[in-house]
């Protein structure tokens, strides 16, 4: 065997050996990115609004009557009965904030999403009826 010849095989064992023990045993499991913000569970209706004002999605689960009759700037409205099937919908790569009108369907919401694998994810309690009390922007 020629000297060009063994310093290709050389190269090539290099070569297999660093790529082979680069990749992992099995491949990471997929799930959506978050903002990389822990948020706890429930937030006040302050904490949303502050949340809101970095940038946080904001998903309003309620009924599209009670959307209606006012509803937070910006927010969208995907009801809590078509969550499930609508969560292409949902950002993964920002902090989700759910609502409701008093914070049962939100925390639904909230669970359904940590379920599907998002993890910035909380729910207001009070929902709407604390916002609006609070004085908080309502659309």
């Amino acid at each position: 065997m020629t000297r060009a010849s063994r310093l290709v095989i050389a190269i090539l064992a290099v070569t297999v050996a660093a790529c082979s023990s680069s990749l992992p045993a099995t491949p990471p499991a997929a799930t959506p990115p978050t903002s990389g913000i822990d948020v706890p569970a429930t937030v006040s209706v302050a904490e949303a609004a502050t949340l809101r004002n970095a940038g946080a999605f904001v998903l309003d689960v309620r009924e599209p009557d009670e959307w209606a009759a006012g509803h937070i700037p910006g927010a969208t409205l995907i009801p809590l009965g078509e969550l499930s099937a609508r969560l292409v919908e949902v950002p993964a790569d920002r902090t989700t904030v759910v609502i409701c009108r008093s914070g049962n369907r939100s925390a639904q919401g909230r669970d359904i999403l940590r379920a599907a694998g998002y993890a910035a994810v909380t729910s207001v309690s009070g929902g709407m009826t604390d916002w609006v009390a609070a004085g908080l922007p309502v659309e």
